[in-house]
């Protein structure tokens, strides 16, 4: 699976995130991720660069539940020549708006609430969307698996699975190296991990970003 490194916490980018992006820069991280709320649009375009400068593949995650906001995103996300963008529901609104720019997009499954985001949604209701998307031209999906109200959290990445044959990515509340040996059982192709970076969880006795990322590695094998 591939690991995208979330340059954000509690589902905003950190004020450092240029800084912290230099302190990872010799890691390995072939993807890194970003939200377009908790820094200005200046300190985006720098930081996109960056990544790139790097050769990793950028990826923006959509925060807003709402219409206007999710799509104003993934404005934001266009003007920067993202690789991905991830989340949202508009599926059709937010195609017509990529449309000619060769970034790929990958909707959440499910019903997203609240912020920080939960998911609402059985498994029934997650593979319908997966297949909606597929069938609209998304290059996959993005799943909040570990913040589902409704269902166990592997239960809706096989329903996932079984439904699409496009990416799964698994986001949101990873924290540990069971549920990534699981995720790899259950068939997503990648996750995400930020805040459980940014907070020590990932490796609580270690003292630095680069310790807890290092955890990550060992257990993807």
């Amino acid at each position: 699976m591939d690991f995208i490194f979330m340059l954000t916490r509690d589902d905003r980018t950190v004020t450092d995130c240029l800084d912290v992006l230099d302190a990872v820069g010799d890691l390995g991280v072939t993807h890194i991720g970003f939200k377009d709320v908790g820094v200005d649009t200046a300190t985006l375009a720098r930081l996109h660069a960056a990544i790139k400068e790097r050769g990793a593949v950028s990826c923006l995650e959509v925060v807003s539940t709402g219409r206007e906001q999710a799509l104003a995103s993934v404005r934001t996300a266009v003007g920067l020549g993202v690789d991905w963008v991830m989340g949202g529901t508009w599926i059709e609104e937010t195609l017509a708006l990529l449309a000619g720019t060769g970034t790929r997009y990958l909707p959440f499954a499910g019903e997203p609430f609240g912020h920080p985001t939960r998911l609402a949604g059985d498994p029934a209701r997650i593979a319908d969307d997966c297949r909606r998307a597929e069938a609209a031209g998304c290059a996959g999906v993005d799943l909040l698996a570990y913040r589902a109200v409704d269902a166990d959290p592997l239960d809706l990445v096989r329903a996932a699975r079984a439904a699409t044959s496009g990416l799964l990515v698994v986001a949101g509340s990873i924290t540990g190296g069971d549920q990534i040996r699981d995720l790899a059982a259950a068939g997503a192709d990648a996750f995400t991990i930020g805040s459980a970076a940014f907070d020590g969880s990932l490796r609580p006795r270690a003292g630095t970003l680069g310790s807890q990322l290092a955890a990550v590695a060992a257990w993807r094998g």
